[in-house]
C-alpha cells in the first residue's frame, strides 16, 4: 500500500511527491552570530525516533513548504500543515 500526505492545498497525494528538508524546530541564527552557533545551525542534527516534525516541500504540486508531523520509526504521519502558517505562529 502506497503512503498517501495529505496536502493542505492539493488534497491526498502519494507520498513520492513531496521533498523532505529536515528537522522544523531548526532556527536560523542572527547574521552575528558566533561560529559555533553557525556550525550547529548548519551540521549538527539531533536524528530523533519517533514522533518528529519536518519541513516537507510538494514538489509535484503546489510547491508550498508543508510541516509533517510523522514518527521516524514507523513513518506514520499524524498531521501536515501549511508552512506559512507554523511560520505566523512562531514568529519565524
Amino acid at each position: 500500500m502506497a503512503s498517501l500526505i495529505h496536502c493542505p492545498h492539493c488534497g491526498v497525494r502519494p507520498r513520492q511527491e513531496f521533498s523532505i528538508r529536515g528537522e522544523a524546530s531548526v532556527m536560523r541564527p542572527h547574521p552575528e552570530a558566533t561560529d559555533e552557533a553557525w556550525h550547529e545551525y548548519v551540521h549538527i542534527r539531533t536524528n530523533p525516533r519517533g514522533r518528529y516534525v519536518e519541513h516537507w516541500q510538494h514538489v509535484a504540486g503546489c510547491r508550498r513548504w508543508l510541516a509533517v508531523e510523522r514518527d521516524t520509526l514507523t513513518h506514520e504521519v499524524f498531521s501536515v500543515t501549511d508552512g506559512a502558517s507554523v511560520a505566523r505562529e512562531g514568529g519565524r
